[in-house]
């Protein structure tokens, strides 16, 4: 990867749909130069996916959720049961595998609080590997990005 690649890279972070040419103008490459490294970092796996940001709030989704999880025990086959369970969480919007004290720190996106409860009875209260859990509500959307570079 070199220094062009990088260039375009910070391009599409904030624009995936940035057409070829474009990127061409920013980069100082031909738009064909463009769309050939665009290919080999998609096939590389440097660009993993292209999406769509979305606005909770215009989706009525305004309650974000930040919860630590501390797992009664981990063995492989409980860390894997719960990393499963959520993936296939819709309001799970990030779940981390971390060092410290919780062993899961989750990002969920809610419609109120209402859901939240209804949230943690189905995945917490219900699960006897869950320890205990910790929420903290958030005030603010201060930053929000997935920006690498």
């Amino acid at each position: 990867m070199d220094d062009k690649d990088l260039a375009i890279l910070r391009l599409v972070q904030t624009d995936a749909r940035l057409t070829a040419e474009a990127i061409s103008q920013d980069v100082g490459l031909s738009a064909p130069a463009v769309q050939k490294r665009l290919k080999r970092l998609r096939e590389s796996g440097v660009i993993e996916r292209e999406i769509a940001v979305l606005s909770p709030a215009k989706l009525g989704r305004e309650m974000t959720v930040i919860v630590e999880v501390i797992l009664e025990r981990e063995s492989r086959a409980h860390l894997d049961a719960f990393k499963r369970k959520m993936r296939d969480a819709p309001a799970v919007q990030q779940c981390y595998y971390t060092t410290g004290e919780a062993d899961f720190i989750l990002i969920l996106s809610m419609r109120d609080i209402q859901e939240y409860e209804a949230f943690t009875q189905a995945y917490f209260f219900d699960e006897s590997n869950i320890s205990r859990f910790k929420t903290s509500i958030v005030m603010d959307r201060v930053k929000v990005s997935l920006d690498t570079l």
